[in-house]
C-alpha cells in the first residue's frame, strides 16, 4: 500500500481538525460543568463531575499539540455554524427534570460521535509522522468508552419512566440530526463514521459509578447510619435544634445553625429519604421534609466521626411548593 509521506492528513489539515476537536471538548466541559448545579439525582451528578475532568484534560492535550504542528496553541475552532447550533441545542436541556436529556446528549450523541471520530482519524494517523497525535488519540479513545458505557448505565436508570424513555428518544433524535447537517466536528460528514462499539461493561466503569437511587424499598445504608438519619430527621420535625447540633461534625463546612434554623422554621411535618449515594467512606443522603409552608430538600454528607455517624457538609438544594 502506498502512503503519502505526509501521512494522510497535513501539517495544516491535522491543526485545524484539533481545533474541531478542542472546540468540542472545551464546549462539552463547560456544558457539563454548569449542569451539575441543575441535575438533582446525585448518580447522575456525580458521574458529570467525574467526566468533566477528563474533558478538561483532552481540551487541554489538543490544545498543547497545536505548536507542535505550527499553529497557535490552546486555541478552539468549531467546523462551522451548523456545529455550534448542535452544542447550543444540546446545552439547551436545563429545565428541572430534564435529567434524560441531558444524559442522552452527552452520552448517546457526542461522546459516540467524538468516539468515532477519533477511531477513523487514530486508523489514519500515519504511525511514523504522528506519534504525538496518536497518543492523543489512544487516550481520549480509552476514556470516551468508558464515559459512555457509565453513561449508559445511568441513562438506563433514569429511563424507567415511559414518558422519559420518550422524550429521551425525541431528543437523540433532534441532536442527531442538526449534528448530520452540521457534517459532525470536523464538518467532513458522518458517512465515513463507523458506529463505536461499547462493551456493557468495560474494564474500569465501575469507578464512574456510585449508588444509584431507588425509588422504593430499604436503602443500602449502614443500620446504625440509618437510625441516625431518621433521629436527625424527626429532631428537625421537633424543632429540636440542640440535639440536630449535636449531629455536626466539629468540621462541619456551613454555619450548621443557621442552615438548620431555617429548615426547622418550615415546619417540616414528614420526612422522606429520596436519595442515597456512597463516596468511599462517606454517604451522600438527601431528604425531602414536607411542610405546610412548603417542602424543603436537603443534602447532606455524613462520615464517622468521634465513633459515631455526624454531618460533615449540609445544603438546601431544592424548596418545593407544599
Amino acid at each position: 500500500m502506498v502512503q503519502r509521506l505526509a501521512g494522510h492528513f497535513s501539517v495544516e489539515e491535522s491543526a485545524k481538525r484539533i481545533r474541531h476537536y478542542r472546540y468540542a471538548e472545551e464546549r462539552m466541559m463547560r456544558v457539563m460543568g454548569g449542569w451539575i448545579a441543575l441535575t438533582p439525582e446525585l448518580s447522575a451528578k456525580l458521574l458529570l463531575g467525574r467526566h468533566v475532568w477528563d474533558c478538561a484534560q483532552h481540551a487541554d492535550l489538543w490544545g498543547k499539540r497545536l505548536p507542535e504542528l505550527r499553529a497557535p496553541a490552546q486555541v478552539s475552532e468549531p467546523p462551522n455554524d451548523a456545529f455550534v447550533r448542535f452544542m447550543d441545542l444540546l446545552e439547551s436541556a436545563e429545565e428541572f427534570g430534564q435529567t434524560p436529556e441531558r444524559l442522552v446528549g452527552v452520552y448517546g450523541v457526542l461522546k459516540p460521535h467524538l468516539l468515532a471520530t477519533y477511531e477513523h482519524h487514530l486508523a489514519h494517523a500515519n504511525p511514523v509522522y504522528e506519534p504525538p497525535t496518536r497518543r492523543i488519540l489512544q487516550r481520549t479513545i480509552e476514556e470516551e468508552r468508558r464515559h459512555i458505557a457509565a453513561g449508559r448505565a445511568i441513562l438506563t436508570h433514569h429511563l424507567r419512566d415511559e414518558g422519559a424513555h420518550g422524550r429521551a428518544r425525541a431528543w437523540q433524535e433532534r441532536l442527531h440530526a442538526l449534528l448530520a447537517e452540521a457534517g459532525g466536528v470536523a464538518g467532513e460528514g458522518l458517512a465515513h463514521l463507523a458506529p463505536p462499539e461499547i462493551p456493557p461493561d468495560p474494564a474500569g466503569v465501575a469507578g464512574d459509578l456510585v449508588e444509584l437511587e431507588k425509588p422504593a424499598g430499604r436503602w443500602p445504608l449502614p443500620a446504625d447510619l440509618e437510625a441516625a438519619v431518621e433521629a436527625h430527621a424527626l429532631n428537625l420535625e421537633r424543632g429540636n435544634l440542640s440535639a440536630v447540633t449535636e449531629d455536626l461534625a466539629p468540621d462541619f463546612r456551613a454555619p450548621g445553625e443557621d442552615l438548620y434554623r431555617s429548615v426547622a422554621a418550615a415546619g417540616p411535618r414528614r420526612h422522606t429519604l429520596v436519595a442515597v449515594a456512597k463516596l468511599g467512606a462517606h454517604h451522600q443522603i438527601k431528604l425531602r421534609l414536607e411542610a405546610p409552608k412548603g417542602n424543603v430538600v436537603l443534602l447532606s454528607r455524613w462520615a464517622r466521626r468521634e465513633g459515631r455517624w455526624r454531618v460533615v457538609e449540609a445544603e438546601v438544594v431544592r424548596t418545593e411548593p407544599a
